[in-house]
C-alpha cells in the first residue's frame, strides 16, 4: 500500500532531523549543546502550576472549541494595554499552540494548490505544515549581507502570482532575529492591499526586541483590520512551550467564523493547559524586563563570538532569540551531523540547524545555520568556541 503524495511531501523539520544523530552522540558520552530549537530555559513564572494547582474539578471536561473565557479575556487584555482591541467573545479562537492559528489561518485564506507569500529564509515548519494541508509557499528573498531587511515593493511582487492568497510575515523574525520598521510593514501592506492578499502577522516574539528599538505590530496600521490575521502564543512569551497555547484573533466576521468551525472539528484545546495559561497574563512587567535582560546578554555573547570566527557573516539579531550566521563551509547538513558525529572538544559538541531546510528555491541555506541563545550565557561562548574550533578541523578536511 502506498502513502499519499501529501504526507510524502512533508519533510522532516530542519530543526529535528538531527535529533537522533544528537542522541546517539550523548549515548557515547559527549555532552551536546543545543542551539537547534528556540526552546527557552527561563522559569515559566509560578503563577502558570499554582493555577493548575488550584484547579477544583471532579471532572476536566471539554472546554469551548474557541477557549475558556479567561484566557480569551486574558489575550485580549493583553493586547488592549498595548492599544490594539480585540473582543473576548467573538475576535478570538484559543489554539493548540501557534502552530495549529497557523494552520487554520493558511486553511481559511488558501484553497489546495494556492499559496501563500513570505520570506526567503522563513521559519522551517512553515513548509512542513502547508504541505500537510496541500498549500504551497512563495517567497521573496531577503538577504544576511543586507542584515535580512525587507527588499523593496518591486521585489515582494515578483513572488506574487495568480494563486497567492496572503503574506506571513514573522516579527521579530524566526529564523533570522530582524526586526522589521514601520516603514517595512508599510510596503508589505500596500503590496497585500494592491494585490488583495491577507496579511497573516507571526508576532509570537513581540516581546523580545533590543537595542531600545520600538517593536511595530501590524495592528498599528490603519485601514488593514479586514485583511489582518494575527497570530499568538504563551510560549515563548512566558517560556511555556510544553503547554501549547496560542490564540488567533482578527476582526474580519468571516474569518473568526471560519476559525471557530476549524476549532470544532478538533473539538477543544486543553482545558487544564488554559486554567495554567490565563494565570501567566498576572505576572507583573518586571518579569518581562528580566527576561529580555536574559536574552539580550545571550544575544551580545553569540553575536560576539561569532564575530571572532573568520570567514563568518552575520547580522546582529535585533529580536527573538535567533541568528542565522554564514559559516565558511560548503555544506551546512554535512558540517552539522558531522559536528555531531564525529567531533569533539574534551567530549563537548553543539548541534545546530542546518540553514537548507529554512530556504525555498536557492542554495543559499547550504551555507548557513540558525542557532537558538536560548542556554546560558556561558554556554552560548563555549558552545561557539567549540563551533570555532571545529571549522578549522572541518575545512582541512573536506573544503
Amino acid at each position: 500500500m502506498k502513502l499519499s503524495q501529501r504526507v510524502n511531501e512533508v519533510p522532516f523539520s530542519a530543526i529535528r532531523k538531527l535529533t537522533p544523530v544528537a542522541e546517539k552522540a550523548k549515548k557515547e558520552g559527549k555532552k551536546v549543546y543545543h542551539l537547534n530549537i528556540g526552546a527557552p530555559d527561563t522559569k515559566t513564572p509560578n503563577e502558570f502550576l499554582d493555577a493548575i494547582r488550584a484547579i477544583e474539578l471532579d471532572t476536566i471536561d471539554y472546554a469551548p472549541s474557541k477557549g475558556l473565557k479567561p484566557i480569551r479575556e486574558a489575550t485580549c487584555k493583553y493586547y488592549s494595554q498595548k492599544g490594539k482591541h480585540y473582543d473576548p467573545e467573538t475576535e478570538v479562537v484559543i489554539t493548540t499552540g501557534a502552530s495549529e492559528s497557523l494552520k487554520f489561518a493558511a486553511e481559511i485564506v488558501a484553497d489546495l494548490g494556492e499559496n501563500i507569500l513570505t520570506t526567503n529564509p522563513f521559519y522551517s515548519n512553515y513548509y512542513t505544515m502547508f504541505r500537510e494541508i496541500g498549500i504551497h509557499l512563495n517567497v521573496f528573498d531577503t538577504l544576511v549581507e543586507e542584515g535580512y531587511r525587507i527588499p523593496s515593493k518591486e521585489v515582494i511582487e515578483k513572488g506574487i502570482d495568480e494563486k497567492t492568497r496572503g503574506i506571513l510575515i514573522s516579527n521579530p523574525s524566526n529564523p533570522t532575529g530582524a526586526v522589521y520598521t514601520r516603514e517595512e510593514l508599510q510596503a508589505i501592506v500596500e503590496v497585500a492591499i494592491e494585490n488583495d492578499l491577507y496579511i497573516i502577522a507571526d508576532e509570537v516574539y513581540s516581546e523580545f526586541v533590543f537595542d531600545g528599538a520600538a517593536f511595530c505590530s501590524f495592528t498599528e496600521i490603519e485601514g488593514i483590520d479586514d485583511r489582518l490575521i494575527l497570530l499568538d502564543s504563551i510560549s515563548k512569551r512566558f517560556g511555556a512551550c510544553g503547554a501549547r497555547i496560542g490564540a488567533l484573533l482578527s476582526k474580519n466576521k468571516e474569518v473568526m467564523d471560519a476559525a471557530i468551525r476549524l476549532a470544532t472539528s478538533r473539538l477543544a484545546v486543553s482545558t487544564v493547559d488554559q486554567i495554567g495559561a490565563a494565570a501567566l497574563y498576572e505576572v507583573s512587567e518586571e518579569y518581562f524586563k528580566d527576561v529580555n535582560a536574559e536574552y539580550n546578554r545571550r544575544r551580545l555573547a553569540i553575536y560576539e563570538e561569532l564575530l571572532k570566527i573568520d570567514g563568518v557573516k552575520v547580522a546582529k539579531p535585533e529580536g527573538a532569540f535567533y541568528v542565522m550566521p554564514e559559516l565558511p563551509v560548503k555544506d551546512s547538513d554535512h558540517f552539522a551531523k558531522w559536528l555531531l558525529e564525529e567531533f569533539d572538544d574534551n567530549g563537548e559538541t553543539v548541534m545546530v540547524a542546518p540553514a537548507f531546510g529554512f530556504y525555498q528555491g536557492t542554495d543559499i541555506g547550504k551555507k548557513q545555520v540558525r542557532l537558538a541563545y536560548v542556554i546560558n550565557e556561558k554556554d552560548i561562548r563555549r558552545s561557539i568556541q567549540i563551533i570555532k574550533k571545529a571549522l578549522d578541523v572541518y575545512k582541512e578536511k573536506y573544503e
